[in-house]
């Protein structure tokens, strides 16, 4: 009998302290229309979370139970969309230069010269002028932008802007100059130098591995290392800012990225989103080996900074003419684009760098050379034996219909940004004709044949909203709309199934998918409240759509207000 009682008494404290525990919520949010992304409980009314954990997902009166006056923070959603947090799995991440010209959507090449002007005149004479996203085919005349658009405004400062793709690079003479690069100069393997026709001149345009002959040591702001460092750090705290303002809590930097910034970020209590960070491939085992070490002190087991892919390039982008096509492109049949390495030399970095169990993404634009990239994982495969890897193709924006298939066969993720499509839509039949372009940003078939994909937004790219991603997947039309069902409409996939590519799919390539994507019990709290219903709304409401909420590990890192 007494045996009985102790049981009993046992059971007694066992539930007590069971219940105790579960009324210690520091978060609970209520009233939502919970978008769970868990196939076993696809939509709740209430999270409850303790720590960084959700520790429950129900109806409002089951989490309200689990309130405790004057300690649980409570957040009333008011039948607001909650999703997990935005995972962006391809995102060139860093510091933000406030100097930098913005040029995304310019139509007037004039535009660009005046807004270097404003630039050179407050910067001393010999400091860079940097900038971006310029898109010739957006322009009036959709043409290469040449030097002389810069040098009649920049004699003395040497500019350089980036191409929206980031492949290409316009900059003035005095970068030419300094950089010894002439009409007699000869293009390196995997890029170009643009010349005038007529003159042989360099127009200003280098394209792809042409940019490592611009001696950027010789072409860098006149600033102390102060100055530098104080510009710096505040451009981390501005991308960060930027990032948790539109809800991502996740980003996979694909290649390189200063992990003793982010570890200072986040031991200052800065740091909101969570951050893979790769290296680049290489076939060099001492170097392999050294990030192995790398990846102890950053492990995948970690939750904050982990150590992330092997990144490479196969070849270049559709907009730049310089993507690896198995036939030559419509509109210049002199040249199929380019291979950026030969492929012996990429299959060889693949197949060593997979036997010591990496992670790789290669960024593959092309159908050849996206053909060429799954060759390569294949041969890995066959050469060390097939695991778990989760290789990726970084883009694979045009695919041949037999290399579709051979994505869910090999395990390979196809990390895509869907904004690419509405972006490159405008030019992109007619660099490759209607016939390749039925395999041009092909998420559904992908899908369909068992594929694993992955959304982001190759910010800066493209903008590193996520609705803009969001807008994309389910419309496939300009970002200013248009009388017709999108672009290739039978690519368009469902508003639910592209925040899961957005939210477990990009967790399930960075193999996180047992803690992260999904709103779950014992799942990390990374959560975004939206101020739209995203599910019913009218397409042209979708990038309109703002972020109230914010949460990242269970923290607010971002309210509204509103």
């Amino acid at each position: 009998m007494k045996n009985i009682i102790i049981s009993i008494s046992t059971i007694i404290m066992i539930l007590t302290s069971s219940f105790t525990q579960r009324e210690r919520a520091d978060l609970v949010i209520i009233k939502g229309k919970v978008l769970t992304i868990d196939k076993n409980n696809p939509e709740a009314q209430a999270i409850a979370i303790r720590g960084e954990k959700i520790i429950a997902v129900g109806t409002t009166s089951e989490i309200s139970a689990l309130i405790e006056k004057g300690t649980t923070k409570v957040i009333d959603a008011g039948g607001r969309l909650v999703i997990p947090g935005f995972n962006d799995s391809h995102v060139h991440f860093g510091p933000l230069d406030p100097d930098y010209i913005e040029l995304r959507y310019t139509t007037d090449p004039s535009v660009i010269t005046e807004k270097v002007k404003a630039q050179v005149d407050r910067s001393r004479p010999g400091e860079l002028i940097r900038g971006g996203h310029w898109e010739h085919e957006m322009f009036i005349d959709k043409k290469w932008p040449t030097k002389e658009l810069l040098d009649k405004v920049s004699p003395d400062n040497p500019v350089m802007l980036s191409r929206a793709d980031g492949h290409s690079v316009l900059v003035n003479s005095y970068v030419l100059k300094a950089s010894g690069i002439t009409k007699n100069t000869p293009d390196p393997f995997g890029g170009v130098i643009q010349k005038d026709p007529v003159t042989g001149e360099p127009t200003g345009i280098i394209k792809e591995n042409a940019e490592v002959l611009i001696k950027t040591g010789e072409i860098k702001p006149l600033r102390t290392a102060e100055e530098e460092n104080s510009r710096l750090w505040k451009g981390y705290l501005l991308a960060l800012k930027e990032a948790r303002e539109l809800g991502v809590t996740s980003i996979q930097v694909p290649g390189n990225a200063d992990f003793q910034a982010y570890a200072k970020l986040q031991n200052d209590g800065e740091l909101t989103s969570r951050i893979d960070i790769g290296k680049s491939l290489t076939a060099d085992t001492i170097l392999l080996k050294s990030y192995l070490e790398l990846e102890k002190r950053y492990p995948k087991e970690g939750n904050w900074i982990r150590f992330g892919y092997l990144k490479a390039f196969m070849d270049g982008t559709l907009g730049s003419g310089t993507a690896l096509m198995f036939e030559p492109f419509t509109d210049n049949p002199s040249t199929s684009g380019l291979a950026l390495m030969p492929y012996e030399e990429m299959e060889k970095m693949i197949i060593t760098a997979d036997k010591l169990g990496f992670q790789i993404g290669v960024h593959a634009i092309g159908d050849k050379g996206n053909n060429w990239v799954l060759n390569a994982y294949e041969k890995a495969e066959s050469v060390n034996g097939k695991r778990d890897s989760r290789h990726r193709v970084e883009h694979a924006q045009t695919l041949q219909a037999s290399d579709i298939p051979r994505f869910a066969r090999l395990g390979v993720i196809a990390s895509m940004q869907p904004t690419h499509c509405i972006s490159d839509k405008k030019f992109c039949e007619k660099r490759i004709g209607p016939e390749r372009a039925k395999g041009a940003y092909a998420w559904k078939s992908l899908a369909d044949a068992g594929a694993i994909l992955a959304f982001g937004t190759d910010y800066q790219v493209e903008p590193l909203n996520p609705m803009e991603g969001l807008y994309a997947a389910v419309t496939r039309k300009d970002r200013l709309g248009e009388d017709s069902e999108g672009w290739h409409p039978e690519q368009k996939i469902s508003m639910d199934k592209a925040i899961e590519y957005y939210t477990l799919g990009s967790s399930y390539a960075q193999f996180m998918e047992n803690r992260k994507g999904m709103i779950k019990t014992g799942f990390l709290a990374d959560i975004v409240i939206v101020d739209s219903d995203l599910l019913t709304i009218p397409e042209n409401e979708i990038m309109k759509t703002k972020v109230d909420y914010t949460i990242t590990g269970g923290k607010v890192v971002y309210s509204s207000g509103r």
